[in-house]
C-alpha cells in the first residue's frame, strides 16, 4: 500500500478528527488482510516495512505499531497530507541463545 492520505478538509466534513479515524481504519483494515493472507514456505509471520512522510517530506521508517502514532502528529502539526507506505515481507523469527550462565 502507497498512498497520501489529504488531511485538509475538503469541504464536506469540517472535523479532523473525522478523516483521522477513517485514516486510521483503513490502516488497520489493510494491516488485518495482509495477515490473514497464507505464510509462504519456511515463514513464521508477517513483518512489514512501513514508511511515513508529512506533506512533501522525505517518508521515514518506522515500525508498523507506530504508523498511526506518526498519523496522529501530523494531524496536530497541521500538515496538509500525509503519505503511508506499507509493504508485507514474510518474516523468520529469531532463535534465542541456549547458553546460560551459572548452569
Amino acid at each position: 500500500m502507497k498512498k497520501t492520505f489529504p488531511l485538509a478538509s475538503d469541504g464536506t466534513d469540517p472535523k479532523p478528527e473525522r478523516a483521522l479515524e477513517a485514516i486510521k481504519h483503513e490502516l488497520r483494515k489493510y494491516l488485518k488482510r495482509e495477515r490473514r493472507k497464507p505464510l509462504p514456505e519456511g515463514a513464521d509471520f508477517w513483518d512489514f516495512d512501513c514508511k511515513v512522510g508529512k506533506g512533501d517530506a522525505v517518508p521515514e521508517a518506522r515500525h508498523s505499531a507506530d504508523v498511526e502514532r506518526a498519523v496522529e502528529d501530523a494531524v496536530k502539526e497541521g500538515c496538509p497530507s500525509v503519505y503511508v507506505e506499507i509493504l508485507a515481507k514474510p518474516g523468520l523469527r529469531a532463535k534465542k541463545s541456549t547458553e546460560e550462565s551459572g548452569s
